[in-house]
This record gives C-alpha cells, sequence and structure tokens, in this order.
C-alpha cells in the first residue's frame, strides 16, 4: 500500500495506507474520524481517479498490517446509511473499500423510484457498485448478490464539504473561487446521467462510477 498524508482535525497529520488496484483504504484506530473536509475532499477525487477500474472482491481472510491478526467483517451506520469495513480484533485499525468509504462520508444515496424508471427507459442492466455484480433492471433495483440497492452519487454532499472548506480556509491555502460553479455543473451532469448510458455496452453501467468519473473532472482539491 502507498501512505499519504492528509489534513487532520485541530492541524494535525493524519497518514493513511492506500491500494489503488485493490480500491482500498487502511485507518489506523479513528483516523477515518480526524479527516478535514479538504482530506475528504481529497480521498474522493482519488476514489474518482480509479473508479472505472474493476474492483477486487476484499479477501475474508485479510490481516491487520500491525499485528497480523484476520480482520473482523464489522457492519456500520452513519446517518442511516449502511457501510462495512474489515477491522482489526485490537483495534490497530481498519480496511475500508472505497465504496463503503463513500457511503460512510454519505456521498451515496440510494436512487428514487422515478429515477430507477428512468434508467429502465434507457438500460436493461447495470452493474452494482458495490460489488460489480450485473443487476437486471427488469427484475428489479436489489443487487442479488450483495443486497445493495442501486445507488448514485450524491454531489450535493461535496458542495456541503466545499462549503465547510471555504468557511474554515485560513486564507493561505487559496481555495479557488470557481469551485462551488464547477460543482455545480458536475451535479447537472451526474443528475442527467441517466438519460446518456450507451444500450449496447455489453456490462451495465455503474452509477456511482459514471458520477464518480464525471465529478473527477471538475473537482481540483490541490
Amino acid at each position: 500500500m502507498t501512505a499519504r498524508t492528509l489534513d487532520g482535525q485541530l492541524g494535525r497529520a493524519v497518514d493513511i495506507d492506500i491500494c489503488g488496484p485493490c480500491q482500498v483504504f487502511w485507518f489506523d484506530q479513528y483516523e477515518n474520524l480526524q479527516l478535514t473536509p479538504r482530506a475528504t475532499l481529497q480521498l474522493f477525487h482519488l476514489i474518482g481517479e480509479h473508479a472505472a477500474a474493476g474492483r477486487p472482491a476484499l479477501s475474508v481472510t485479510a490481516k491487520c498490517p500491525r499485528c497480523r491478526s484476520r480482520l473482523v467483517t464489522t457492519h456500520d451506520m452513519q446517518r442511516n446509511v449502511r457501510f462495512q469495513y474489515l477491522r482489526c480484533p485490537h483495534d490497530h485499525g481498519r480496511l475500508t473499500a472505497f465504496f463503503d468509504f463513500l457511503r460512510e462520508k454519505d456521498f451515496i444515496r440510494p436512487l428514487s423510484a422515478e429515477q430507477i424508471e428512468a434508467l429502465r427507459r434507457n438500460v436493461q442492466a447495470v452493474n452494482c457498485s458495490n460489488c460489480g455484480a450485473p443487476v437486471d433492471l427488469a427484475h428489479g433495483s436489489t443487487c442479488g448478490h450483495c443486497g445493495s440497492p442501486l445507488s448514485m452519487l450524491d454531489v450535493k454532499q461535496a458542495e456541503r464539504l466545499i462549503a465547510q472548506l471555504q468557511r474554515a480556509d485560513d486564507g493561505h491555502r487559496g481555495i479557488d473561487p470557481g469551485l462551488p460553479l464547477r460543482l455545480e455543473q458536475a451535479r447537472r451532469e451526474v443528475e442527467a446521467a441517466f438519460a446518456k448510458f450507451d444500450h449496447e455496452r455489453s456490462s451495465g453501467p455503474d452509477l456511482v462510477a459514471a458520477g464518480l468519473d464525471m465529478l473527477a473532472r471538475w473537482l481540483k482539491i490541490p
């Protein structure tokens, strides 16, 4: 994994480990709670850069990099959104997939009934954003493999983080004043994505990855 230093709360640095090909983060204990809005958006952009690649399943025999104990699958909830991760039984940290990080930070929202119906008019199947399995829209809107509901990116959450960033900016980082406008443009593109999917794609689109791909072109946090 590759180490990366990010801004933490109260001016502290947070060092996390990232594996791009596996699309996972390793957070030492409480590091995921210490990230500033800027750091969260940096990770968000990093996820967007890897969104188009395939996602290998996390190994159920993964071990803690600190004590080598076998990691335990853990289910959690944040703002009424369910997510999961693999945690060290000795509290050294957790291994979190990119998709579940987005869930934890409230970047993912289930599709409404109207959005699902609009999607059905354009494509017959999509790929589950959680596990990558195909979802036949003619027979439902939930992944039959992992049980995840069809979801899309919530760009409004990115806009909220940008607002927090601007309020907290100390004047030395030079937040781009045009960033909110770019995010608004990205939000419109994401919400219009349903009408643009290619009917002839052999493997259905991944709605979250499609949104991330568009947003990554707009979101630039140094």
